[in-house]
């Protein structure tokens, strides 16, 4: 079974939304192998002191644990492992709209996606700017199911990508690729049938533009759009 983490408070969601510390995540998820805290500060072209200071933070939450230790010319060098399964954003408040540290955890929960979302982009059109003979793929799809059948896709989508998800040095030809998956409902957008007109005994009165309905896409086939270039 797959397992996960829940990450319930303020504190905790900071410190994982943090944009470098989310690289630092990256980075040790590429490395597929547990690593040293010097060797993801190398492949950052960072100082070894700061990514450490990052990593306890990391491991202070349970999203990297130190697995192993080895002797290098009289240094104790501490290996590091990510963690590999879901990561649940949860308040202990959830249910109440109202709550102040419900909002601000969804501040926070919404910038850590945001971020999650840029470094993704980034990567991407790094590799089409400057790798022009490799395929990259982009999928968008409109799918149709229901709340369990979408939960059980999802499962289906991390099982497939488990067989790829640890490095087999005796390989010699594997390399790195990224995957960013984002599976979410279609947003309920108010007709204006639904919205309420402004009272006319208001003291005081605000003008809004009228925004277009959203346009429903029509079903289509699943397509990949290969950007390599002739």
């Amino acid at each position: 079974m797959q397992q996960h983490k829940v990450l319930s408070t303020i504190e905790e969601i900071k410190i994982y939304s943090d944009p470098y510390r989310i690289q630092i995540m990256n980075m040790f998820n590429r490395q597929g192998r547990p690593s040293t805290v010097k060797e993801i500060a190398d492949l950052m072209g960072e100082v070894p002191a700061k990514v450490h200071y990052h990593v306890k933070k990391l491991e202070k939450i349970g999203l990297l644990t130190m697995v192993s230790t080895r002797e290098i010319n009289g240094i104790i060098a501490k290996y590091y492992e990510p963690f590999s399964g879901e990561i649940h954003l949860r308040h202990k408040d959830e249910e109440d709209e109202n709550s102040p540290l419900k909002q601000v955890f969804r501040s926070e929960t919404l910038k850590l996606l945001n971020e999650m979302f840029e470094q993704s982009r980034q990567r991407f059109m790094n590799h089409a700017e400057h790798d022009r003979q490799e395929k990259r793929f982009i999928s968008d799809m409109t799918l149709y199911a229901t709340a369990d059948e979408v939960e059980e896709l999802y499962q289906k989508i991390v099982e497939l990508c488990k067989p790829y998800l640890t490095k087999n040095e005796q390989k010699s030809d594997h390399q790195v690729f990224q995957l960013f998956t984002a599976l979410s409902k279609e947003a309920q957008v108010a007709s204006q049938a639904d919205t309420p007109k402004a009272s006319k005994t208001s003291e005081t009165s605000s003008t809004a533009k009228k925004s277009k309905p959203a346009t429903k896409r029509k079903a289509s086939e699943p397509k990949a759009i290969d950007s390599t270039d002739e």
